[in-house]
């Protein structure tokens, strides 16, 4: 019987040893902390994937085209907002908030490679509205195509004269310090409605289309005002200037030639921006007698509205190079025009202003 009961009273031990508190099996226990976790980090992980799937990126605004007219050495927010709209065309432009070099040549560029636009280096209406199209519909320009880059050395000519990287810069400065290239002829040569005192057709009756418009608005204003003038001499070629100077040096001497005429490529007739004019009473003739005659005071005057100004003024002779010139009409725009006539100043000295 005591055998019995031990028997039993052991089963029983048995079993209660087995049923005890589990203990962990050794591949838990040793097992690192990140391992046992694992299932918990899964699970933030799959939601923050879901709600990164759900917060999508901003956009980056786009830059449309501003709606202002611009042009070199202007500083401005807008000229900012250009750069940005023709660098999404195809353009590289340095984003500053100034119309330098490099983006005069970008708009001259443009607008070579258009159709509707005046070439002038001008961000103005008509080339806003074209390059609104090109923005508009995701159209890209190639740049170069139409003018290539300003090289990052200038070139210079045989006697030493910087050449001028972008001749169709409306603002160009050409004198005896920069120099047109030889084989420049502007695209857009066009003869302007005015009186010519000869009835042939020669090339010094064309001028760049924007100073020859301005140029009709001006001989309009003067014959409002009761004054008879003549267009005398326009647009130069640099073979035809490489004559003219050859023969004034041959006849007064070179230092003379250097005074009263203009070196090949160093004329401003190259540029198709300029006009000599004149009146009945000089005789037609291009004398410095022409800015004492009503026509020549009315005009010294005046030009500025219409976007010239009297290329060589009296008093700067040291500055321009050049003798005093009454006559000699040099188109820059509107804005330009008066800034340097109210100013007293000479092209040369607003360049110096604009590097300051």
């Amino acid at each position: 019987m005591r055998g019995v009961s031990w028997i039993i009273l052991s089963a029983i031990c048995f079993v209660l040893i087995g049923c005890g508190p589990h203990e962990p099996s050794p591949s838990q226990e040793d097992a690192p902390a990140s391992e046992q976790s694992a299932p918990e980090e899964q699970k933030d992980t799959d939601d923050k994937q879901a709600e990164g799937q759900q917060t999508e990126e901003p956009e980056q605004e786009e830059t449309e085209p501003p709606d202002a007219v611009l042009q070199k050495f202007d500083t401005d927010d807008a000229v900012l907002q250009l750069k940005q709209a023709l660098n999404a065309i195809g353009y590289d432009l340095e984003a500053t908030d100034e119309f330098d070099e490099e983006l005069t040549w970008a708009i001259t560029d443009f607008q070579l490679q258009t159709d509707d636009t005046a070439i002038s280096g001008v961000y103005d209406k008509a080339t806003r509205e074209e390059l609104l199209l090109y923005y508009e519909n995701e159209k890209s320009i190639e740049p170069g195509e139409g003018l290539a880059p300003p090289p990052e050395e200038p070139e210079v000519t045989e006697a030493g004269t910087e050449v001028v990287g972008n001749p169709y810069d409306e603002l160009s400065l050409v004198n005896k310090s920069f120099a047109l290239p030889d084989d420049y002829i502007p695209e857009d040569l066009i003869v302007p409605d005015v009186p010519f005192p000869f009835t042939e057709d020669l090339p010094k009756k064309y001028l760049r289309e924007n100073a020859a418009h301005a140029l009709e608005e001006l001989f309009e204003g003067a014959e409002e005002a009761g004054l008879e003038m003549f267009a005398q001499s326009g647009y130069r070629s640099y073979d035809r200037q490489d004559d003219i100077f050859a023969a004034n040096a041959a006849q007064n001497g070179e230092d003379y030639a250097n005074t009263y005429s203009a070196r090949p490529g160093e004329s401003e007739h190259q540029t198709g921006l300029a006009m000599d004019v004149t009146s009945a009473e000089v005789n037609l003739e291009l004398v410095e007698a022409f800015g004492e005659t009503e026509e020549g005071q009315w005009l010294a005057e005046n030009a500025p509205e219409y976007g010239f100004i009297i290329r060589f003024p009296k008093g700067k002779e040291d500055i321009t190079g050049y003798q005093y010139e009454p006559w000699h009409l040099r188109y820059v725009g509107e804005k330009t025009a008066k800034y340097i006539t109210e100013q007293g100043i000479t092209l040369e000295e607003y360049y110096e202003e604009q590097a300051e």
